[in-house]
């Protein structure tokens, strides 16, 4: 079965499917409230501020920096050229430029410049920007997926506003779905799409609504070709849609059991020090859309709660992962997840330093906290000494080993051993040392 707009060498339905003003933009509620940057961009020539203001746009793939740039431009009726900074150059720029400046002159027009990944422009490309956005020839609206405190020269940031692009909840991706499937610009109705099929491309697209249409549209291609003559509206099928994209279809809701069982045999691989098991588990997560940021910090957890003291690089090897995550994003950032997975599996274990807070904690919450030591209490303020606070308190650094016998825990508690180090990894060491040092704290100590 044939079908007009879905043939090959048509214009991709992400394309067909741009919104034409910004009330149909999905997602990005946070840049898009009344009176804001990129409203005020978009107000027509009536309404629009003397001087617009440049805006560099961060974000992943997929959350509409190509669209917010156009959708302006159309509602503002300004002039829109677009360019690739993969593609474009110097040459490109001022062109631009010189063509806004006689439009500006001659027939008051304003000129919307779009320049898309400016990250790849380098930094004498970026300077070729600076006059047209200083003096007012272009509002440069600049797209990024990468940090532009790195990427962006000092004075072409400080000429504009920087504003961050969020991955698309799956509500803004369900409903740019289901307007696809019947817009006249998408698929018209053509086909039809079954609940479980609309979950997957969802789940698929990871926030990015760009790879969600790419994925129905190939899945209604692959449903009109293989529909019966007689079937005028074919079902789009989760099978269909696995077909389509050429990949499995994971059973894996992100509210639902599996996302906790999964998340689960993730956690007890690592604390079980078995990495192939959950490096498995991080790509089920990975491949059915799960949010790296949820999954780093899972890991940041378990290093703390599993890994402990026993590796004291294991917490900081877990936060740099999740900070290049939030970084470079995906799917780059799943690299530094692996590292840090494995990494922590490898790891010599010891949760001592978890049940020591847990066991304080029970204690406090028991009513066991009693008085903090005479010697111990804050001095500092008139009056204090006189109430006997810090009489008797012996300062550490002052002794040959820097450790002091003394009383540390209230009355009550006097005794009461919340850490018990393992003799694995870092805490044999640690468990030995710490042996001495209570001998010396407590008075026990025998010299030598």
């Amino acid at each position: 079965m044939q079908q007009e707009g879905l043939h090959r060498g048509a214009t991709p339905l992400a394309v067909r499917m741009r919104p034409t003003s910004l009330d149909e933009v999905a997602g990005q509620n946070h840049l898009l409230g009344p009176g804001s940057p990129l409203v005020a961009l978009a107000a027509d020539g009536a309404e629009a501020r003397p001087s617009a203001v440049s805006v560099i746009l961060w974000g992943p793939p997929g959350t509409g920096k190509t669209t917010l740039a156009q959708a302006i431009a159309r509602q503002s009726g300004r002039r829109f050229v677009e360019l690739s900074a993969i593609t474009a150059g110097v040459k490109d720029v001022r062109e631009v430029m010189e063509r806004a400046l006689s439009d500006r002159d001659l027939y008051g027009s304003t000129t919307v410049l779009f320049l898309d990944e400016i990250h790849r422009f380098t930094k004498a490309q970026q300077d070729a920007l600076l006059p047209g956005v200083e003096n007012g020839w272009v509002v440069l609206i600049a797209a990024t997926t990468e940090n532009p405190s790195f990427s962006v020269i000092s004075p072409l940031l400080s000429r504009s506003l920087l504003l961050t692009l969020k991955p698309l909840e799956d509500d803004d991706l369900g409903m740019l779905v289901d307007r696809a499937v019947v817009d006249p610009r998408g698929l018209a109705g053509r086909v039809t799409l079954d609940d479980e099929a609309r979950a997957a491309l969802v789940r698929l697209a990871s926030g990015d609504a760009r790879r969600a249409l790419t994925a129905l549209e190939a899945a209604a291609q692959t449903t009109l070709a293989t529909a019966d003559e007689e079937d005028e509206h074919p079902v789009i099928t989760a099978e269909a849609v696995s077909a389509a994209v050429d990949r499995a279809l994971l059973r894996y809701d992100r509210a639902g059991d599996e996302h906790y069982d999964v998340i689960s045999a993730f956690i007890k691989s690592i604390r079980g020090s078995d990495p192939d098991a959950a490096l498995h588990y991080l790509a089920r997560m990975i491949e059915a859309g799960e949010d790296p940021r949820f999954i780093a910090r899972r890991v940041i957890i378990s290093a703390a709660e599993d890994i402990g003291v026993a590796d004291p690089q294991a917490l900081p090897l877990a936060v740099a992962a999740a900070q290049a995550v939030q970084l470079i994003g995906m799917p780059e950032g799943r690299i530094p997840l692996a590292e840090a997975v494995v990494y922590l599996a490898t790891a010599p274990k010891s949760n001592a330093a978890y049940l020591g807070i847990d066991a304080a904690l029970a204690d406090v919450r028991a009513g066991k906290a009693g008085v903090v030591p005479l010697h111990l209490r804050d001095a500092h303020y008139p009056g204090a000494k006189t109430l006997g606070h810090g009489k008797g308190y012996r300062y550490p650094h002052d002794d040959e080993h820097g450790v002091s016998t003394q009383q540390y825990l209230p009355d009550r508690l006097v005794g009461r051993e919340y850490y018990r180090p393992t003799a694995r990894g870092a805490e044999r060491d640690i468990a030995a040392r710490l042996e001495k040092l209570r001998a010396i704290v407590r008075g026990r100590a025998t010299g030598g």
